[in-house]
C-alpha cells in the first residue's frame, strides 16, 4: 500500500484539486442541495485541508459560480454528443440538441437547476457569462440553420431561440418535477421521453413553418 505524502489525506488529488473540487462540488450539491452547501463540505468530500477550496475559488459564491461554469460546459457537451448521432438534417439535429438538454437535466438534476438558478447579473464572472454565451451560441446556430429560419444577423432570431429554449427548459422541468410520467404515475423511460418529445417539436416546427 503507498501511503499519501505526510499531511495530505487519502483522496488527495495531486495536481488536478481544481477538478476534483469541482467533482466533489457537484456530489456534494447532488446530495445536500444549496441549503447545506458549503465549502467545508466540499473539501471533506475531496479529502483535503479545509482551506483549499478558498485557494482555489476564493469563497462559497466563487465556487457557486465554477460550478455553474461546468454545468454549462457539460450541457453543452450533451447537445453536441446527441448532434454528431443525428442524420444530416438542420430539424433532426435540434431535436437531436433538444434531447441532449433533457438528458443533461435527468443525469444532473441538481447541476442544472443550479445552471439556470443562477443569476446572469453585469457583475457575474468572465467565465460564467462565457460559458452561458457558449451555449446559447450554439443553439443559435442550429436554430438558424433551419429552412426559412431568420438568419445570423436576423433580430428576429432571438426570439425563434428563445422559444425553442423555452420548451426544451419546460420540458426538462416538467420531468424533474414528476409531472410528465407514463400510467399509474410512473416514470417514464428514455425512448417514451424522447418519442413525446420529437412529438412536441414536431408540432412545434410545424407551426413554425406556416407562420
Amino acid at each position: 500500500m503507498i501511503l499519501p505524502p505526510e499531511g495530505k489525506k487519502p483522496g488527495y488529488h495531486h495536481g488536478d484539486l481544481r477538478n476534483a473540487l469541482l467533482a466533489a462540488g457537484e456530489a456534494e450539491l447532488a446530495q445536500s442541495g444549496l441549503a447545506g452547501f458549503s465549502l467545508r463540505k466540499v473539501a471533506a468530500r475531496a479529502g483535503v485541508s479545509h482551506s483549499a477550496p478558498a485557494h482555489h475559488f476564493g469563497d462559497l459564491a466563487g465556487l457557486i459560480d465554477a460550478l455553474a461554469v461546468r454545468g454549462f460546459d457539460q450541457l453543452l457537451a450533451k447537445m453536441q454528443a446527441r448532434e454528431a448521432t443525428a442524420p444530416d438534417d438542420a430539424g433532426e439535429r435540434l431535436v437531436a440538441s433538444g434531447l441532449g438538454y433533457l438528458e443533461f437535466a435527468a443525469a444532473h438534476p441538481a447541476l442544472f437547476r443550479l445552471v439556470f438558478g443562477t443569476p446572469m447579473r453585469a457583475n457575474s464572472s468572465t467565465d460564467l457569462r462565457a460559458g452561458a454565451a457558449r451555449a446559447y451560441d450554439h443553439l443559435a446556430a442550429v436554430v438558424a440553420s433551419l429552412p426559412g429560419a431568420p438568419g445570423a444577423d436576423d433580430p428576429a432570431l432571438r426570439a425563434e431561440v428563445l422559444g425553442y429554449w423555452a420548451q426544451a427548459h419546460g420540458f426538462a422541468e416538467l420531468l424533474l418535477s414528476g409531472h410528465i410520467c407514463g400510467d399509474a404515475g410512473a416514470r417514464i423511460d428514455d425512448q417514451a421521453r424522447e418519442t413525446l418529445f420529437r412529438e412536441a417539436f414536431s408540432r412545434r416546427r410545424s407551426g413554425a413553418a406556416t407562420r
